[in-house]
């Protein structure tokens, strides 16, 4: 953490959470060459424009997921704990969730993210919709320890990260996600878990790089978060979308690139920009399955089941943990 980050955030009086996020933007954009997390990307703003993305043709990973998950159902059923608790990792929109709340006989759910206006309003209306589910919504960093309500400690827990979002981990920090998740979840934890798998070039291309400008606006909405909340001043037209697949370390990279030579000024920290530079804000790891299953034995998961589309396009594990 910047020192001098941390001052600033303190001397505008910001709560824990902005805190965080300023000290992080101020450490990050410090660095050589500049990145940003992308979980700072889901405002209420990144949130639906993710939702519009899930949605768009480029973009496979939702769909395909979707069908493992209807044409699964009956066997994902089979495997889990009638009366477990559900806790979603990154919550979003309740599409996929639904579709498990519909074939498993879950006693309570948990989604956990780190936007809370988004989350409490996904809640309110999966409570609706099923009315004998206890639902007990916490906004927090799922990537870091947090406790689960005393509601549900004394159930069984199964975990539940869709979406292919592990990707967007570094392989060491998945493995810690996935060990964190394990210790979060206790004893005789389960998970089922989404991870988009390896293929050709040109289909991750334009499924981060649609026709229609929306992952676009998705990546450069987290420049306008750091001008609403930190007091920036990034132009936003200034900078253009890109991603590219870096095959040697097979991932998707979203980047942000300074059209010109630029300054920008954050929490009264000046950041220079070169014509060209780039903020590395997001990656995006494609696996096989048996890196994916070597990835979870060492982060003391089992595989218990692996399931793909007809095309492999798309994985979905249900993973125990390892005794």
């Amino acid at each position: 953490m910047n020192v001098h980050a941390a001052a600033l955030a303190k001397a505008h009086r910001f709560d824990e959470q902005t805190s965080t996020f300023a000290c992080d933007v101020i450490g990050d954009l410090s660095q050589t060459p500049k990145r940003l997390s992308p979980k700072y990307f889901y405002d209420a703003t990144g949130s639906e424009l993710f939702e519009q993305i899930t949605l768009l043709p480029e973009y496979y990973p939702t769909r395909t997921e979707l069908g493992i998950l209807r044409a699964r159902g009956r066997e994902i059923s089979a495997i889990i704990p009638k009366g477990a608790a559900l806790v979603e990792f990154g919550a979003g929109a309740t599409t996929k969730v639904r579709r498990l709340l519909n074939i498993c006989a879950f006693g309570a759910y948990v989604p956990v993210d780190i936007s809370g206006d988004f989350l409490n309003a996904q809640a309110d209306a999966l409570r609706k919709d099923f009315p004998d589910l206890d639902v007990h919504p916490v906004a927090a960093d799922f990537t870091a320890p947090f406790a689960l309500p005393d509601a549900v400690k004394a159930m069984p827990k199964v975990g539940f990260f869709p979406g292919s979002t592990l990707g967007n981990f570094e392989p060491h920090e998945a493995c810690r996600f996935l060990r964190s998740a394990r210790d979060i979840l206790g004893k005789d934890a389960q998970m089922v878990i989404g991870v988009d798998l390896e293929k050709d070039e040109r289909v991750l291309y334009e499924a981060y790089n649609d026709a229609a400008g929306v992952t676009a606006r998705f990546n450069l909405n987290v420049l306008e978060r750091i001008n609403r909340e930190l007091g920036g001043n990034f132009d936003l037209s200034a900078f253009t979308h890109r991603a590219i697949y870096n095959r040697d370390r097979h991932r998707i990279e979203m980047h942000l690139i300074s059209r010109k030579t630029q300054s920008v000024r954050i929490l009264g920290r000046s950041f220079s920009f070169r014509a060209g530079e780039t903020i590395h804000t997001e990656s995006s790891y494609k696996y096989s399955l048996d890196r994916f299953t070597a990835l979870a034995r060492g982060s003391g998961w089992k595989t218990r089941e692996s399931w793909t589309d007809d095309n492999s396009m798309f994985s979905v594990h249900a993973l125990a943990a390892a005794d």
